[in-house]
């Protein structure tokens, strides 16, 4: 039988953690300078991206990590460290990787990537994502048809993440390129505090796993 406390559980624990809604204003700042089209091609790339990564880490992830021989608290380390090269930058306000110009191809290829990085990764597929789904495929169930709801919340957390991004545009209409780029820093304190955050979190877990004392 469905255990249909265990789907909820998971689909809201998938979805709180991806955080759809919180990964809007940093969309809006590093595509700031990107025509609609460019836009609508990061939302899909990023969405995409996202969808793969959960789903392959919820479906290989114990053994990738095993395979690799890298640890959860590894991952947050590594994770936050390229948050914080991208925190750096907004704060600076730096983002040529997003700036449209007239320069040569290859340019338009670098913008792409914020699609992946950092947006699809580690900001929406990030440690503590890939952890959940992890986490909710190795709990022991009834049913095995009860994992089935960890695809179904990495699915309606996309979904939502589609739908708000094509949105973020109506959001920061009204603050113009001043306001906008004054959220651009201030996100860019936030996302610093968030890569910061997954470093102390790896340290930690590392401390833990060598039996290290914090104090």
């Amino acid at each position: 039988m469905v255990d249909l406390a265990f789907g909820a559980t998971a689909m809201a624990s998938i979805f709180a953690i991806v955080d759809p809604l919180g990964v809007v204003p940093f969309f809006s700042v590093l595509t700031e300078d990107m025509t609609l089209p460019q836009k609508q091609n990061i939302i899909s790339k990023a969405c995409l991206t996202t969808t793969i990564i959960l789903g392959v880490f919820a479906v290989f992830g114990q053994w990738i990590f095993a395979g690799f021989g890298f640890t959860i608290p590894a991952f947050k380390i590594a994770g936050g460290i390229i948050l914080f090269g991208v925190a750096f930058e907004m704060l600076r306000g730096e983002r040529s990787r997003t700036r449209l110009t007239q320069q040569e191809r290859e340019e338009a290829l670098e913008r792409d990537e914020v699609a992946v990085v950092p947006l699809g990764i580690p900001l929406l597929a990030g440690p503590g994502a890939i952890t959940t789904v992890m986490i909710y495929m190795a709990a022991p169930v009834a049913d095995p048809a009860d994992k089935l709801f960890v695809f179904g919340g990495i699915l309606v957390a996309v979904l939502v993440t589609y739908f708000l991004l094509h949105n973020a545009d109506r959001i920061f209409r009204r603050l113009g390129r001043a306001g906008t780029r004054a959220v651009g820093r201030v996100m860019g304190l936030l996302l610093a505090a968030i890569a910061v955050q997954f470093i102390v979190d790896g340290v930690i877990g590392v401390a833990k796993l060598h039996g290290i004392p914090l104090v």
